[in-house]
């Protein structure tokens, strides 16, 4: 078995083993995309859900404690409507988030670019091996002076084996480039709605006034404090005046 792989690699040449390094790179990037955005979404949904209930409850403080100690990527995003709010106004808010977002699915691409090209190229670099052996076999029948198959074989040999491997590797990064594509696309269109739906609701709560809750210890002293003010204030009424009691005089 290794001694056949090894006559398809001398037959093939240098061509065929950079087709197979090609073939190598296009499953390690699939593997890093797969491992970059496994989980991905439901990290993401499950921080956003914190975030509304908090911002639903007015805890604002609460809300960024949670993306702060979050290690998805969507947490950057929420911390920037978090330092916004309050310093800019509503359209740029959104268009800070908005550029957050378009950062962090621009990160969730990564190298995809490769696919590709690796899609793209890797036939035509099987082509040129196919070119390179037709003219190798062309010169053994020119240094030969006969066109036996013992002279042409190599040539031909090396220039379909390239050719095949070619397509091969060709047609596997074409497929794993649709597949991270259209996950990608999915990826980006979800992100986009949930930042939309955070700019909303933080808005909201802008508008809303914040009451903080005062303990039942402190409540209870206030509305002691409250009512013996209230007692205080109550105006005491004027003491009656003193009857005159008429005088009775003394006889002469």
């Amino acid at each position: 078995m290794i001694d056949k792989a090894l006559a398809v690699l001398k037959a093939g040449g240098f061509t065929l083993i950079f087709i197979i390094l090609l073939s190598v790179i296009a499953l390690a990037l699939a593997i890093e995309r797969s491992a970059a955005l496994w989980r991905f979404l439901d990290r993401a949904r499950a921080l956003g859900e914190t975030v509304k209930r908090c911002l639903y409850r007015g805890a604002l403080a609460e809300a960024r404690t949670a993306c702060e100690r979050s290690s998805s990527p969507m947490a950057d995003l929420y911390l920037i409507g978090f330092e916004r709010l309050g310093r800019s106004t509503a359209s740029a808010l959104e268009n800070a988030v908005e550029r957050e977002r378009q950062r962090v699915a621009i990160a969730l691409k990564g190298p995809t670019w490769m696919l590709g090209t690796i899609g793209a190229t890797a036939p035509f670099i099987g082509l040129f091996g196919t070119v390179v052996g037709i003219m190798r076999a062309f010169n053994e029948i020119g240094a030969q002076h006969k066109a036996g198959i013992d002279v042409v074989g190599p040539g031909i040999s090396e220039a379909l084996i390239t050719t095949a491997f070619g397509i091969v590797v060709g047609i596997e990064a074409v497929m794993i480039f649709n597949y991270f594509s259209a996950k990608l696309l999915r990826t980006s269109l979800e992100l986009k709605l949930m930042s939309e739906e955070f700019v909303e609701i933080l808005q909201e709560s802008r508008d809303v006034p914040q009451e903080t809750a005062a303990a039942p210890g402190e409540k209870g002293k206030k509305d002691k404090k409250d009512t013996k003010d209230k007692k205080e204030k109550v105006p005491t009424p004027p003491p009656a005046a003193a009857a005159e009691l008429p005088v009775d005089e003394e006889p002469a």
